[in-house]
């Protein structure tokens, strides 16, 4: 069985976006392309390392697989000469051009498809960039493991890694490490359902139960505004 493996680069508020480049993806008239470069260090390279050099196949969706595909093929270095080799997964239900070597296409039954690929045998399924992927992945549980590299970067704006209606679950961090550029890498993997609790003592006082019931009623009115 595969595992999908996700790494993403999200500033501190989130962003995912364009991390690379200013002409990465500029759509929504995001003006912060490249946001990631000045950061690298010994630490960024061990844990670049430490991913790369298991086998893998790249499951990607239509956007960065496009931005992959204008870049990887003319470039001569070890990460283009395994891009180049091994499989490429590209889900997108747009036209997309696949004559990328070794591209598959996956545009119909996404979820159920990606189940079936992860049922399979073969390398592990590495994810990057990929926003909307990304959020189907979450939103279904397909993601086995996820790391996240946080940037101590604020931008308020752009491409967000969790969204609203993002599935709601535990993760359990199982590696994590600090750049000297400040860069915070995470590794987790899922962890199972929300535990909730409460911290309150055993008496409510008469002043939180009318809170309660105060912003019950708000709720209600604001609920009823927006039908």
């Amino acid at each position: 069985m595969r595992k999908i493996i996700v790494v993403t680069f999200s500033t501190m508020d989130g962003v995912l976006q364009a991390p690379g480049g200013p002409d990465e993806d500029p759509t929504g008239g995001f003006k912060w392309g490249g946001w990631q470069f000045g950061y690298p260090d010994e630490v960024t390279n061990s844990w670049l390392t430490k991913i790369f050099s298991n086998p893998f196949d790249l499951l990607l969706g239509r956007r960065t697989y496009e931005i992959f595909a204008a870049y990887w093929p003319y470039q001569n270095d070890p990460i283009a000469e395994k891009f180049n080799r091994i499989n490429k997964y590209v889900v997108g239900t747009t036209p997309v051009d696949i004559s990328w070597k070794n591209s598959i296409l996956i545009n119909k039954d996404v979820v159920n498809e990606l189940k079936k690929l992860k049922q399979q045998d073969g390398p592990d399924l590495l994810v990057h960039g990929s926003s909307r992927l990304i959020q189907t992945l979450l939103a279904n549980h397909l993601i086995d493991v996820l790391h996240v590299w946080t940037y101590p970067i604020t931008l308020g704006k752009g491409k967000k890694l969790f969204q609203e209606g993002t599935a709601a679950q535990e993760w359990k961090m199982t590696e994590s490490a600090i750049s000297t550029t400040g860069i915070i890498f995470a590794r987790y993997e899922p962890g199972g359902e929300v535990k909730v609790g409460s911290f309150a003592s055993g008496t409510t006082s008469d002043a939180e139960i009318e809170r309660r019931k105060k912003w019950l009623k708000e709720e209600k009115g604001s609920e009823r505004s927006k039908k």
